[in-house]
C-alpha cells in the first residue's frame, strides 16, 4: 500500500490518500469531535444518536463533508444540491434516524486503477449518507479510538503513515531485520458483517447505532442501474469504513501485543519485525490462524517473510547507510508511479501552454513532496527534479514545432545565433535537444520564476 493511497483521500494524486474517508482527523477535526462529545456527555452511551445529530455536531459535520468534496452518489445529488434538499427534508430524515426507520440507499460502484495494476473498487454513498456517517464518526471515534493498539497508525487522530514508517525504521535499527509482511486478500470486500458487528457491540451499547451501521453495511451496491445485495464487505468510500476496519483488526493487534511482538499496522497493511527467518515463519503461521478466525484470507502470493531492507511499506523502503544506520528511501514502485503521473500531466499532445502545464503540476508535486519528503535520499529528489525539467524543456520545443519558430523563440530567451541554429536544425529531436544546450537557455531559475515546485 502506497503512502498517498493511505491518506484520507489516495487519491489518485500520488498513491493513497488525505481527503475522502471522512476521518475525524487530528487537530481541528478531532477537537471538534471531542467538543461535540463533551457538549452532550450527559446523554450517556445509549444516546449516541442524539449526540451525533445534535445541531453543534451537525454544523461541524457539514464543514467536514464539504471540505472532503467528492462526487454524487446514486441519487445524482452534489453537495450543493444536497444542501438545498436537506433544508426541507432534514427534519423528516432526523426523525427516521432517531426512531430507527431510516434506510440508507445503495452506494455507487466506482473502480479506479491501482498503481501496481488491477483496479480498486470504491463504494460512493450519497452526500446525505456521507453526512450521516460523518456525524456518527465524530461521536464514535473519540470514544472508540483510545481502545486501539498503539501500534495501529491508519486513519486515527494524531497518527499518520509517516509515524508508521518511522516506527518500522526504529525496529529495524534495533536489530529486528526480518519482516513478516502480511497482505490481506481484498480485505474491504471480505469483512464478515456478523463478526464485525459482534466486535463493535463490545464497544458500543446503543442498539440503534448498531442497527444503523448494519444497515449501512447491507445497503447494497448499484452498478449499471442494478442493485447488488451485499452480504460481506465494507466498501471503501464511506466515512465509517476506516473506523470499522480498525475495530475488526484490533483483535489481531492485541494478540500480537500479548505475544510481545514488534509490529506496525496501517489499515490492512501489517508488518511484524523479528530477528530471524525461522521466527518470522513461525509468526506468519500464527497470523494466518488469527485472520482465519475473522474469516479473512491472507494473500499467499504477496505475503512474505524476508529481510526488512528493500521491502516496500507505505511507499517507502529501508536501506542500510554508513555505519549500519538504517535509512528511509522512496520505494521504486512509488517512483515509477510518480513518473507515470507526470507523463500523464505533460503529454505533448495536450494542446496546453507550458505555463498551464506547470500550473497543473504544482499541487501534485507539493502533495508528493509532503508524502515522501521524509526520505533520506536527497540525491534521488535532485535526479527527479532534473528528469522533470528535461521533460518540460522537450515539451516546450514540441510546442514551438517548426525550426524557424524554435530559432526565434530561443533568440528571445537569450540564446546566441549559433546555439539557436543548432537546436532548430534538429527541430524534431525534442528529447535530445532538451538535455544539451537548452539547459543553459532555459535554466533552473526560469522554472522557479514559472512557479514549478522543487522536490530537492
Amino acid at each position: 500500500m502506497l503512502l498517498r493511497s493511505a491518506r484520507h483521500q489516495k487519491p489518485e494524486e500520488s498513491g493513497r490518500a488525505v481527503k475522502g474517508h471522512g476521518e475525524a482527523m487530528a487537530g481541528s477535526g478531532s477537537d471538534e469531535a471531542k467538543l461535540a462529545q463533551h457538549e452532550h456527555e450527559g446523554l450517556g452511551r445509549n444516546d449516541l444518536l442524539e449526540q451525533a445529530f445534535a445541531r453543534a455536531n451537525m454544523v461541524m459535520t457539514w464543514k467536514r463533508v464539504k471540505s472532503n468534496g467528492g462526487s454524487a452518489g446514486v441519487d445524482g445529488l452534489t453537495i450543493e444540491d444536497t444542501i438545498k434538499h436537506l433544508r426541507t427534508d432534514w427534519p423528516r430524515i432526523k426523525e427516521e434516524l432517531l426512531e430507527g426507520r431510516y434506510r440508507p440507499v445503495p452506494v455507487r460502484r466506482v473502480q479506479i486503477p491501482k498503481a501496481g495494476g488491477g483496479r480498486r473498487e470504491l463504494g460512493i454513498p450519497t452526500v446525505t449518507d456521507r453526512l450521516i456517517q460523518q456525524a456518527l464518526l465524530q461521536v464514535l471515534q473519540p470514544m472508540i479510538d483510545p481502545t486501539f493498539s498503539d501500534s495501529s497508525y491508519g486513519f486515527r487522530p494524531g497518527r499518520s503513515a509517516h509515524g508508521a514508517v518511522l516506527q518500522a525504521q526504529r525496529y529495524v535499527q534495533e536489530g529486528y531485520g526480518v519482516v513478516v509482511d502480511v497482505d490481506l486478500e481484498k480485505f474491504f470486500d471480505r469483512v464478515n458483517h456478523d463478526i464485525l458487528m459482534e466486535r463493535l457491540s463490545r464497544r458500543v451499547s446503543d442498539k440503534r447505532v448498531l442497527r444503523l451501521i448494519r444497515r449501512y453495511l447491507e445497503a447494497g451496491i448499484m452498478d449499471g442501474g442494478v442493485v447488488i445485495e451485499r452480504h460481506e464487505g465494507t466498501p471503501q468510500g464511506g466515512p465509517l469504513s476506516p473506523l470499522l476496519a480498525n475495530v475488526l483488526l484490533d483483535e489481531v493487534d492485541r494478540e500480537l501485543e500479548k505475544r510481545g511482538l514488534n509490529f506496525v499496522r496501517y489499515a490492512d497493511d501489517c508488518n511484524v519485525y523479528v530477528r530471524s527467518q525461522k521466527a518470522g515463519e513461525r509468526v506468519l503461521k500464527g497470523l494466518c490462524k488469527l485472520y482465519d478466525k475473522l474469516h479473512l484470507k491472507v494473500n499467499e502470493t504477496k505475503t512474505s517473510v524476508s529481510a526488512a531492507p528493500g521491502r516496500n511499506f507505505l511507499g517507502y523502503c529501508l536501506w542500510g547507510g554508513r555505519g549500519k544506520e538504517v535509512k528511509r528511501a522512496v520505494s521504486m514502485k512509488a517512483i515509477e508511479t510518480f513518473k507515470m503521473r507526470i507523463r500523464q500531466r505533460t503529454k505533448r499532445s495536450g494542446g496546453r501552454s507550458i505555463q498551464q502545464v506547470i500550473g497543473n503540476l504544482g499541487s501534485y508535486l507539493l502533495g508528493w513532496k509532503s508524502c515522501f519528503g521524509m526520505a533520506q535520499t536527497p540525491e534521488k529528489f535532485r535526479e527527479l527534479d532534473e528528469w522533470l525539467r528535461h521533460r518540460l524543456r522537450a515539451l516546450q520545443l514540441k510546442h514551438w514545432r517548426r525550426g524557424r519558430t524554435m530559432y526565434d523563440e530561443l533568440r528571445k530567451m537569450g540564446a546566441n545565433h549559433e546555439q539557436a541554429a543548432r537546436i532548430a536544425a534538429n527541430s524534431t529531436r525534442w528529447w535530445h535537444n532538451s538535455n544539451m544546450e537548452l539547459n543553459r537557455i532555459i535554466p533552473i531559475a526560469w522554472f522557479d520564476r514559472m512557479g514549478l515546485p522543487r522536490l530537492s
